[in-house]
């Protein structure tokens, strides 16, 4: 098993959802965050000053996924939050030792 962390653009989250559901991919933790990269943030003017904000709104999107779709699933995303600029996000995959399902004590595949 495997988690998926994705860091992508807030609007694309719709796009990226229906492109997992389009490949069968249902469960998925989504969470609002801030931060940067190496854009280092931006410029923006609010009643006539000019203000750096250097944590930028993002999606973290989570999912533990069987190994052998970890490929599949890291395309799809890459082709639906995929913008071209600065900023697109990124993904990072993690091994995952246990999952265990609470309601029933299902164990990993078939806790997923």
């Amino acid at each position: 098993m495997k988690k998926i962390e994705a860091i992508i653009q807030p609007f694309k989250l719709e796009e990226v959802k229906n492109a997992l559901k389009t490949i069968g991919v249902d469960g998925m933790t989504i969470t609002e965050v801030r931060g940067h990269g190496r854009q280092k943030g931006h410029k923006e003017v609010y009643r006539g000053r000019e203000y750096q904000v250097d944590l930028i709104a993002k999606v973290k999107m989570e999912m533990i996924v069987p190994s052998e779709r970890v490929d599949e699933i890291t395309k799809a995303i890459v082709a639906a939050a995929r913008t071209g600029k600065i900023g697109d996000g990124k993904i990072f995959i993690y091994d995952v030792g246990t999952a265990v399902r609470i309601r029933n004590e299902d164990r990993d595949d078939m806790a997923l």
